[in-house]
């Protein structure tokens, strides 16, 4: 296996692997499979690791899902009616898909990671890095305080593994669709990686800016959907948009402070990119979160609503006896 840095060589040819296939994993290949076919600078194939399920197909068939994306260049399970590239592989053997790969990015439900990630770092480039599109929080076993995912992932694949994250307002399927939208990418890789790794997702309808601050853009991607919640109950109780706009307001500043009071190096700037601003609006007007939280306060108001009907209706049903008197 070659051993020059990938990190600091101008010369070395970037292999990448997608870790994980889902509806976000497979949005993001479309743009990752184009980008490595057109770049010098890195391998055309480009291997996505998919958890081997059985599909169905149009015709009745049942095949497994990794020969139908091979095929058809769709996953019909979790990215119907897009096409992938052809030079974008699924691979169900996890240190097959990692072998010798430069840049890994990482785009699965991070409690998947644990298991994963001892394979990953023996298949991997000894000096790999990483990229995390996983939007949440762990926690220390020990310190119970918030730890990055990114910082998680890093701690498991060793001591000279760097990991960025890539977050913003970034919704799967119109990202898949070639529709506009923007994107954060942050990491302190250095250069030529930094700018190499923001080539590799970037494009004409996914404009990708660089910041330092990991952190900052890592846990916006987090607390969002935090906030997306609470947008979604006034919403279902039809409070208005000037109510919504102020939750929205307060919930960026607390987003800010919250980042402030437990992670080091927070830019303020960090809170008007695409990670930040721009997805909380788009998580608080069309997120799942917001969606469900809708639903919920929807529900719950229409159930008091007919209780109070219940009550009212009690009240109104006077007794044959004192209506005689």
């Amino acid at each position: 296996m070659d051993n020059s840095n990938p990190q600091t060589s101008s010369d070395q040819h970037e292999k990448v692997c997608i870790i994980g296939s889902g509806n976000w994993g497979s949005a993001i290949a479309t743009l990752v499979g184009r980008n490595c076919a057109r770049l010098q600078k890195c391998e055309t194939d480009v291997n996505m690791w998919v958890y081997e399920e059985e599909v169905e197909t149009e015709d009745g068939s049942i095949q497994k899902l990794t020969d139908v994306i091979n095929t058809q260049h769709e996953n019909v399970k979790y990215l119907p009616g897009i096409e992938l590239p052809n030079n974008v592989k699924a691979v169900p053997d996890l240190a097959e898909a990692c072998d010798g790969a430069t840049l890994l990015i990482f785009v699965l439900p991070h409690q998947f990671l644990p298991k994963l990630l001892p394979t990953i770092r023996e298949a991997a480039h000894p000096s790999c890095r990483g990229v995390s599109l996983i939007k949440g929080l762990d926690f220390c076993p020990e310190t119970k305080l918030p730890q990055l995912i990114s910082q998680s992932i890093a701690e498991a694949m060793g001591p000279e593994f760097q990991c960025g994250v890539l977050m913003g307002a970034n919704v799967a399927n119109e990202v898949a669709l070639g529709q506009i939208c923007e994107s954060t990418l942050a990491s302190n890789y250095g250069a030529p990686a930094d700018e190499i790794t923001r080539q590799v997702f970037d494009s004409p309808t996914f404009r990708v800016s660089h910041v330092s601050d990991v952190a900052g853009a890592e846990v916006c991607g987090a607390l969002k959907n935090v906030v997306a919640l609470g947008a979604g109950f006034i919403d279902g109780l039809q409070m208005g948009s000037n109510t919504k706009a102020a939750f929205l307001r307060v919930g960026l500043r607390e987003m800010a402070k919250f980042c402030h009071m437990f992670f080091d190096g927070i830019k303020d700037d960090t809170f008007m990119q695409s990670c930040g601003m721009a997805d909380l609006i788009t998580t608080c007007y069309g997120g799942r979160n917001r969606r469900c939280a809708e639903a919920f306060a929807r529900q719950r108001k229409n159930s008091h609503c007919m209780e109070d009907d219940d009550e009212e209706k009690k009240d109104s049903e006077m007794p044959t006896s004192e209506i005689d008197h």
